[in-house]
């Protein structure tokens, strides 16, 4: 009888797969152990990166769970695992925070910046806890920026799925007409690239500048100056006014304002708690911050700064070449007086009284420092008189 071939059985699941060897052993079989999160999820609950960062972060190798270092983010961790980043120990989940931050210009949104350029995490108070932002805005745009402490929630906002409004007042120069900006409700691609429904409103025109009022949700880099450049509009100032149901209000620039956990929740609806994994029971770490319905002023410079009450606080660089004005003292009170205009001693020659003057009476004399009236003066006689008897003695 022949002999039947021997069935080349197959490899057992998920045998030869490369990087598998290279795994972590972190105590019990992963296998018997359900549940758990991602590590890089972990870490962006944590308040260290968002996902996608946080698995470039594994990647480098700066990460390790219970003493092994891990070269991929393919790892479930649980509560009791001991997770290190760079050798320290990362800090616990704290409740999901979200702050409203009022971006100034001239900062950039980066944690680092290779240019050496002031960031917006520079100008943010001391007692915020280590958040991430929430999209970006341009080293020239300001208004509102969001942060948050849980990654998470981060990523999820980004999102244009999200399908939130971002609105912002523009000041453009040139000149537009509401009819063009009507056809940007169809889209428009600029080189090459497609942009999305755009709302756009012209509130009033000002000589060459316009003000318009326009809202997007995608938020693709440079979005708006790229739309309205293809119409010849060159925009000069940005503000975003609102992102989603979070408004910038009166929020002073360089301040923060963080909001309270109930309206939070109702703001983001269920189905996007759900999303980011938003955490709202976890215990708060205790922080010196302020209350939430209160203003955290930033250590923005004081010619940022908004007025106190009446005196306006001005930078030292604007005094360049001119003293420092001195602050206005209280009045002092009106001293009595023996005539209605004052002089300095010595400005005025001293006069003595002729006896013409003294023997007058006291309704043809002026009062003190006034001259007597036109109708009471007499014409000096007496010293032309004199010039008189000198002459006739000299033709003698």
């Amino acid at each position: 009888m022949t002999e039947r071939p021997k069935e080349k059985r197959s490899a057992p699941r998920g045998a030869g797969r490369p990087g598998k060897k290279d795994r972590p052993d972190t105590g019990p079989a992963r296998s018997e152990r359900s549940g758990g999160e991602r590590i890089a999820k972990r870490l962006a609950r944590a308040g260290i990166a968002s996902r996608r960062e946080a698995e470039s972060i594994i990647a480098a190798g700066r990460v390790s769970v219970n003493g092994t270092v891990l070269n991929s983010p393919a790892l479930n961790v649980f509560a009791e695992d001991r997770i290190e980043l760079d050798g320290k120990l990362i800090p616990a989940i704290e409740r999901t925070r979200l702050f409203l931050f009022h971006k100034p210009p001239g900062v950039v949104t980066t944690n680092r910046d290779p240019q050496g350029r002031k960031t917006v995490f520079d100008v943010l108070p001391d007692t915020i806890p280590r958040v991430l932002t929430i999209g970006r805005l341009d080293i020239n745009t300001e208004g509102l920026l969001l942060l948050t402490n849980d990654g998470g929630l981060a990523r999820v906002l980004e999102l244009p799925s999200t399908g939130w409004l971002r609105r912002y007042r523009v000041r453009v120069h040139g000149r537009v007409r509401q009819s063009e900006l009507d056809a940007l409700k169809d889209g428009i691609a600029v080189d090459g690239v497609f942009y999305g429904s755009v709302e756009a409103v012209l509130d009033r025109e000002q000589g060459s500048n316009a003000w318009l009022t326009v809202g997007l949700r995608e938020g693709k880099n440079r979005e708006i100056k790229n739309i309205l450049g293809k119409l010849g509009l060159e925009v000069g100032r940005l503000i975003r006014l609102s992102y989603g149901p979070f408004q910038l209000g009166d929020l002073p620039a360089g301040s923060v304002r963080e909001l309270k956990g109930r309206t939070l929740r109702d703001q983001l609806g269920e189905r996007l708690i759900d999303q980011a994994g938003a955490d709202f029971d976890a215990p708060l770490i205790p922080r010196e911050i302020e209350s939430n319905s209160q203003t955290v002023q930033s250590t923005e410079p004081e010619s940022r700064k908004p007025e106190a009450g009446r005196d306006k606080v001005i930078s030292s660089s604007s005094f360049k070449g001119r003293k420092k004005p001195e602050q206005k003292k209280a009045p002092e009170p009106p001293r009595s007086r023996s005539s209605n205009v004052w002089m300095a001693p010595g400005a005025r020659p001293k006069r003595q009284k002729g006896p013409e003057m003294s023997g007058k009476p006291e309704g043809q004399r002026g009062t003190a420092g006034k001259p007597a009236s036109a109708g009471s003066r007499k014409p000096k006689s007496a010293p032309r008189s004199a010039r008189g008897a000198k002459n006739a003695d000299r033709r003698r």
